[in-house]
């Protein structure tokens, strides 16, 4: 009877664990899928230029590592008297740039302690007028900046023999870029002389095509006025 109960609980005991490593395996899965594609990178910059309506406010939200350095500015572009409302937001919901009314503004977080940043660009005072604004966002990680000149340094020692091998492959690439460049020429003299013969055989074509219709005519005319019959001719007998 003790078997009996040991296996039962072992029974039991396999689909929980089961169902906990799916729920680990889902858990990984969903935090690599939330993961920024960015976020190996040592240094991200992103440009983006926002139409934003009458009354309206729109906010823009950016994944900054911790340790990162966070720069946001933001710059009217044209639209209404060329001002708009900046705020910025940190991860923890304070707001760290309050709203003012300015054709431009920026914001710097040195040491980022992690997470989504909000920028938001108001514009309802203005009921009328839509504003284009220009955003510019960075986030370095320096620290990675300097692990990558590390790499680079110790990269250096093996770099001539791969200078060498990009040089003979650059020479290839620049005779295989001179033999298509030849090509091309030829190729558009040759089309430029296809094009003017193919105008003067048409030119010709259609010169002979009249000249026959015109002699066709003539002749016809002619030889009808041969054969034409005055009705009203009085007979001399």
């Amino acid at each position: 009877m003790g078997s009996t109960w040991q296996r039962e609980r072992l029974n039991l005991f396999v689909p929980i664990a089961f169902i906990c490593c799916a729920l680990l395996i889902q858990t990984s899965s969903a935090q690599e899928a939330q993961q920024p594609w960015y976020e190996n990178l040592p240094a991200v910059a992103m440009d983006y230029k926002v139409h934003i309506d009458a009354g309206k406010e729109d906010c823009y939200h950016q994944y900054v590592q911790a340790g990162a350095t966070f720069y946001v500015s933001f710059s009217v572009v044209r639209g209404g008297d060329g001002m708009a409302g900046f705020a910025v937001r940190n991860p923890a919901g304070e707001i760290v740039k309050p709203y003012q009314w300015q054709a431009t503004a920026d914001y710097t977080d040195q040491v980022s302690p992690g997470g989504y940043y909000s920028v938001c660009i108001d514009n309802q005072f203005s009921r009328f007028a839509g504003k284009l604004v220009n955003i510019y966002i960075t986030v370095v990680k320096y620290d990675a900046w300097d692990k990558y000149a590390k790499e680079i340094e110790e990269l250096q020692l093996n770099m001539q023999n791969f200078t060498a091998t990009i040089g003979t492959v650059e020479r290839n690439i620049n005779d295989m870029l001179g033999y298509q460049a030849h090509s091309r020429h030829r190729e558009s003299r040759d089309y430029a002389l296809l094009l003017d013969n193919n105008s003067y055989i048409q030119t010709f074509s259609i010169s002979q095509i009249i000249v026959i219709l015109i002699t066709c005519s003539i002749q016809v005319f002619f030889v009808r006025k041969l054969f034409d019959v005055r009705s009203n001719s009085k007979s001399r007998i």
